[in-house]
């Protein structure tokens, strides 16, 4: 299948789904160069030997923004493009995107300062949500119940000084059974759907929540592609909530896992992604 076809794998360690991304190249006769975020370097010139196509697997949003950004100035395509992994890695800019776009998400505000956080949480209501801008598996999310709460977390969050915490994500709290979704789309396809259950109100799959199949249910479909397209397509993962007027979508991941999804589902997931980057690096 290959012909001279070489697909670049971009990771920073060699997960289970990186382990199945390299099968499913090797299944197919793809030979698959290997690039570590830690140890690559990217001139201004283009180098005479690249891949023909780059899958991002980079954990860190900077790391895969400025990678792929590097890449496409050297002419190579790369799953995901940088433009979707930047506005897909930050969830303000995700937010905005999908209320231009009609798509149901929780209510969100945000704020700039400590002094606003507090305005923004006291509009949403409580419980509230705040969420880091960029981030993943659950990570430095809270949910809090009252002011007390709310002001001992904000005095927190400054005393960081961090620029994570620069910026105050507020989210209502969606009430909500025992579970959330994710459905992972690869291109215009919806490849398959899970539930993540857990006993905490953060379903994260990497915080020890238990999943099971999901029926790709025409609503669950349509909403999962728009979103998708939302953010500019590609290799998404989009979780969505069961609220009492529907589905809403809340996080697009522009660089997820897959290896629980794979597990619950029985879905080639490796595979899809596999011939969707070849396809990208052939058109």
């Amino acid at each position: 299948m290959s012909n001279g076809f070489r697909l670049g794998l971009f990771y920073t360690i060699v997960r289970p789904e990186e382990k199945a991304l390299l099968a499913a190249a090797e299944a197919r006769g793809v030979p698959v160069e290997r690039w570590d975020d830690g140890e690559v370097t990217f001139g201004l010139e283009r180098p005479p030997e690249l891949p023909d196509v780059v899958v991002n697997r980079s954990v860190s949003h900077t790391r895969s923004v400025y990678a792929t950004r590097c890449f496409a100035h050297y002419g190579v395509p790369t799953v995901n493009d940088p433009d979707v992994i930047d506005l897909a890695g930050d969830k303000v800019r995700t937010s905005l995107r999908l209320a231009e776009r009609g798509i149901p998400t929780p209510r969100t505000v945000v704020a700039l300062s400590a002094e606003a956080a507090m305005k923004a949480i006291e509009q949403i209501g409580y419980p509230a949500v705040l969420k880091p801008a960029v981030g993943s598996w659950g990570r430095l999310m809270a949910k809090v119940d009252d002011r007390g709460a709310a002001e001992q977390l904000i005095e927190h969050k400054e005393a960081l000084a961090s620029p994570v915490h620069s910026v105050f994500y507020v989210q209502e709290f969606v009430p909500k059974p025992d579970r959330d979704l994710r459905a992972f789309v690869v291109g215009e396809t919806v490849v398959a759907a899970m539930f993540r259950r857990s006993a905490d109100w953060r379903t994260n799959a990497a915080r020890g929540a238990t999943t099971e199949a999901a029926p790709l249910t025409p609503e669950l479909t349509d909403l999962a592609l728009r979103a998708a397209r939302a953010v500019g397509g590609g290799v998404l993962a989009v979780d969505l909530m069961e609220s009492h007027d529907g589905l809403v979508v809340h996080e697009v991941n522009p660089t997820p896992e897959f290896k629980a999804l794979q597990a619950a589902t029985g879905a080639d997931v490796a595979g899809a992604i596999v011939d969707y980057a070849v396809g990208a690096g052939r058109r």
